[in-house]
């Protein structure tokens, strides 16, 4: 394991090849999905006799910091992929194993003052709010869309402003253009301020660019994340798509718009909400590759939207920066270390190496 001080080194110098690369691929926006959905971790060693995995612990990033704490960055979801937030410090158990063990020595988490922290300080995630602003929303469904779109904010933004977590809101109608509503911002005032000034005359074109809108936004949220990856930080983004009908402007096709999600880096999560019965289910199902949700009236509109927001923040919050105090000192060299998690019936564990180099007591 890498000390924090080379580690932002190395993404510095990461960022800089970045900025002066052309091809799509001297892109890397940073989540690691490495071995077996582990990340920079690998399975944890057979002595240790864990049941199969329900949980799945993909390790993003780790470093060590004097005199004595280790940190582990990681994402935490189950076996069909869906997040799991909301873990506490005490349902992770650690265990190391320095080279004159034979297998694994259970660290007690009070002991070793375990504890979940921040992740603000290395990771930010972006979302991406996109309004189907067409004639058919603007004239029967306004009120309705907005009231659901304020709800939709203020579900997802965290409590406590931080720029870490931020959103935009974009809109479109028929014009080839994604529309600007209210730019990145981490404040949750801004974004229900900027919904509450819609109005029904806002658009010149009655027509719907359902696939220009995906195409646009999913160009931007990948530029969203080589921006919110500068500097060492891991980054990850969300799209979620509002529409109540089908694409009829017919400047792109179907498979354009869909060869545009399929190909997204896969730190860009996408959801999709539809209204009414002249959308196609099945084109914002595929879209919507991580979740999607229809409502088949304007009533309904409200809980379809809390429901992707429930599926937003989830995905936001599964991210765990957990970090103890190794009783491992200098001369210790290089040690193995699990880290078990358990949720009611479900656990997984992952395995990684730290480096004790220095180590002594005196962490906190």
């Amino acid at each position: 394991m890498k000390s924090y001080t080379k580690l932002l080194l190395l993404f510095l110098a990461t960022a800089f090849i970045v900025s002066c690369g052309n091809a799509d691929d001297d892109v890397n926006f940073g989540l690691n999905t490495g071995n077996d959905e582990l990340g920079q971790g690998i399975p944890v060693d057979d002595c240790l006799n864990f049941p199969e995995s329900d949980l799945i612990l993909s390790i993003q990033d780790q470093f060590v910091t004097q005199p004595g704490k280790v940190s582990i960055f990681f994402k935490v979801s189950d076996t069909q992929g869906d997040p799991v937030p909301g873990l506490t410090a005490d349902q992770f158990t650690i265990y190391e194993q320095g080279r004159n063990d034979d297998c694994f020595n259970t660290i007690s988490t009070s002991e070793s003052l375990a504890r979940i922290s921040p992740n603000s300080q290395i990771f930010s995630t972006n979302t991406l709010l996109v309004l189907d602003l067409s004639n058919s929303v603007l004239s029967s469904s306004l009120d309705e869309l907005k009231s659901a779109t304020t709800s939709f904010v203020n579900n997802v933004m965290p409590e406590t402003t931080t720029e870490s977590f931020q959103m935009a809101i974009y809109w479109f109608d028929g014009e080839d253009k994604l529309h600007l509503l209210n730019e990145l911002t981490p404040d949750k005032e801004e974004l229900t301020a900027s919904i509450a000034g819609i109005t029904e005359d806002i658009s010149n074109d009655p027509s719907t660019d359902l696939y220009g809108a995906v195409i646009k936004s999913t160009d931007r949220a990948t530029e969203l994340l080589v921006d919110s990856t500068q500097g060492g930080k891991i980054g990850a983004a969300s799209v979620v798509i509002f529409t109540d009908g089908t694409d009829q402007a017919s400047r792109f096709t179907q498979e354009a718009a869909q060869k545009k999600v399929d190909d997204a880096d896969s730190n860009i999560a996408f959801f999709t909400i539809g209204l009414g019965s002249e959308i196609d289910t099945q084109v914002l199902s595929d879209i919507g590759k991580t979740f999607s949700v229809f409502a088949g009236n304007k009533e309904e509109l409200e809980q379809t939207f809390n429901d992707i927001s429930f599926r937003v923040a989830q995905q936001a919050n599964s991210f765990y920066l957990f970090e103890y105090c190794s009783p491992k000192r200098d001369g210790s060299g290089e040690n193995n270390l699990a880290i078990q998690v358990k949720d009611g019936s479900r656990q997984g564990a992952v395995q990684t190496k730290f480096s004790a180099n220095g180590f002594t007591g005196g962490c906190e």
